[in-house]
């Protein structure tokens, strides 16, 4: 008898689902408030002039202008800059 007996399905094979974590504005680039400019765990970066964090470390802005990324004292700050 050529037969081959039932084999068990694959169990570890699973995912979890992305966070979608990450730079969303890049620097020159216009940012009105309320615009979410990193989504991160922990302070990868610190909010500077015109940028606000919230309580889960989202950099959002909190005026209009233009992105910009520093660092200073080994931090990576960013700013947004208002146009004139």
């Amino acid at each position: 008898m050529a037969h081959t007996k039932a084999q068990g399905s694959v169990r570890g094979n699973r995912d979890s689902i992305s966070k979608r974590l990450g730079v969303k504005l890049y620097g020159g680039e216009k940012a009105i408030a309320g615009n979410i400019i990193v989504r991160q765990k922990g302070t990868k970066f610190f909010p500077g002039d015109g940028v606000m964090m919230g309580r889960d470390y989202t950099i959002f802005s909190i005026i209009e202008g233009i992105v910009k990324f520093k660092i200073s004292r080994g931090k990576k700050i960013i700013d947004v800059l208002p146009v004139k």
